[in-house]
């Protein structure tokens, strides 16, 4: 095995919650035996998903949707017709990282067992969210690439290794998952590590991709019904940075983040994507990469009384007054354009009320009056009201059949997680991204679109693939 350098600093979830370790070069004969050097292990697999790869992979999403534009070199997205050699090597980097987490996960699935000074209750949890993360990119992974070289703990040292089908590579992510979800605590000492429930959502999540929805319905359910997590109550537009803000340290509708404070290298960078420097909201100005425009049909058809729709600014930046920049993401007290101190939440509560909405809908073939409550509740938050009680924005049931309603828990979603990289996603789940993008910006899908390029290093290093035949579709 080849050595692995372990050396970060990665924070959990306030800063005095920093776990620090020094730079160190290990191998598996003198590691691994103790709790202690399998966390440091387990915590170089975080590394790579928050990096700015990881950051901007966000933020590229965010330009794929029917609200969102890109400036710069994000711009090419806008046309929905392919990449470019800029953005091809752009979206490489985010193949590397989740691959480096994905050795890295590999690392210590393979040697944590073979410890001799860790108790079995200790592997179990480590080699669980080790698992956990493995999944998490695993299923970013198929999404983004389809079919794509499945690196285990059995086969991480072989270079030569050919596809496997997006129907294993979900295999895979399924048994890591369930796995996960057995052995993870309900409860962890430190902020920012995955729980029984993150496994219990990000299990909802891939069977709701799947189209398995009676098993969707139920992961978020059990979710539900634990009383671990609930929505943060909203009254002014202001009050989302209590969810969203820099010094946020937890919040009951976390279920995972990736934590980040304002420290060097160990700030978020996505603020500094999405601000503009007028605003004052984001200490360093910000690249404004991705903003809207108030002429978009999405945003015209907003109900101007959702909250969420507050959350952008109007910014003449150079194409008229109409253009928007959101503020969910800001600090103003940032010590850099790398280093802001929000959270990148990867799962809220609010996500698993509206994954359990769609899937009970479509297990049932109708909406349900769990469903429709679930929905309102995350509804009513947005307006202000009082989110357990019936009000005068709640949708009703009688309105809706099952397409209608799940329309609208997909129209629901893109308002409640704008900028946090679910809605193209989403649409390419549902089928329902041409219509929806010549809806709201009038362009048509090219096919290239929808899979992003395999890395040229992945074709030139690995000599199972043939790039005649093993590229994606159009590149």
């Amino acid at each position: 095995m080849l050595p692995l350098t372990v050396g970060l600093m990665l924070f959990f979830s306030s800063c005095d919650d920093l776990l620090t370790e020094e730079p160190r070069t290990v191998t598996e004969e003198n590691f691994y035996n103790t709790a202690a050097e399998v966390e440091t292990a387990v915590n170089a697999i975080y590394s790579p998903l928050r990096s700015e790869n990881q950051t901007t992979y966000i933020a590229t999403l965010e330009c794929h949707t029917d609200y969102g534009y890109g400036r710069g070199s994000f711009a090419q997205y806008n046309d929905f017709q392919g990449m470019n050699s800029n953005n091809i090597n752009r979206v490489a980097g985010f193949w590397n990282a989740f691959y480096l987490s994905i050795r890295n996960a590999n690392i210590v699935i393979k040697n944590a067992p073979e410890g001799d000074a860790i108790s079995p209750e200790d592997v179990d949890k480590y080699v669980s969210e080790a698992r956990f993360l493995r999944a998490l990119s695993y299923f970013h992974l198929v999404r983004n690439w389809g079919d794509i070289p499945l690196r285990t703990e059995e086969n991480m040292e072989n270079v030569e290794l050919a596809k496997s089908s997006k129907e294993e590579v979900y295999d895979f992510i399924l048994a890591d998952l369930l796995e996960a979800e057995t052995n993870l605590p309900e409860e962890q000492e430190l902020l920012g590590r995955p729980t029984k429930f993150a496994a219990k959502t990000l299990l909802a999540d891939v069977y709701l991709q799947l189209g398995q929805y009676s098993e969707a319905r139920e992961k978020a359910q059990e979710v539900m019904a634990s009383g671990k997590h609930g929505l943060v109550p909203i009254a002014t537009r202001d009050d989302f940075q209590r969810i969203f803000g820099p010094d946020v340290i937890t919040t009951p509708e976390e279920i995972f983040s990736l934590k980040f404070v304002r420290q060097p290298g160990q700030g978020n960078y996505l603020p500094w994507v999405y601000n503009h420097p007028s605003t004052s909201l984001y200490s360093f100005g910000g690249s404004y990469a991705v903003y809207s425009d108030a002429t978009n049909t999405f945003y015209k058809n907003w109900e101007e009384t959702d909250l969420r729709k507050h959350l952008w600014d109007r910014v003449d930046f150079g194409l008229g007054d109409s253009t928007l920049v959101t503020r969910k993401f800001i600090d103003s007290q940032a010590i850099g354009d790398n280093d802001a101190g929000n959270d990148l939440p990867l799962y809220r509560y609010a996500e698993v009320l509206l994954i359990f909405a769609e899937a009970a809908a479509r297990e049932a073939g109708v909406p349900t009056e769990e469903a429709m409550e679930a929905l309102n509740q995350v509804h009513r938050r947005a307006y202000g009201q009082d989110l357990s009680a019936p009000s005068p924005v709640d949708f009703v049931l009688e309105d809706y059949d099952e397409a209608a309603f799940i329309d609208l828990v997909l129209q629901e979603k893109a308002y409640e997680f704008q900028f946090e990289g679910k809605r193209w996603l989403d649409l390419k789940r549902t089928d329902k991204a041409e219509e929806i993008i010549m809806e709201n910006k009038g362009i048509s899908i090219a096919e290239i679109h929808y899979l992003w390029p395999i890395p040229v290093s992945e074709l030139e290093y690995n000599p199972a693939l043939d790039p005649a035949t093993d590229q994606n579709p159009g590149y």
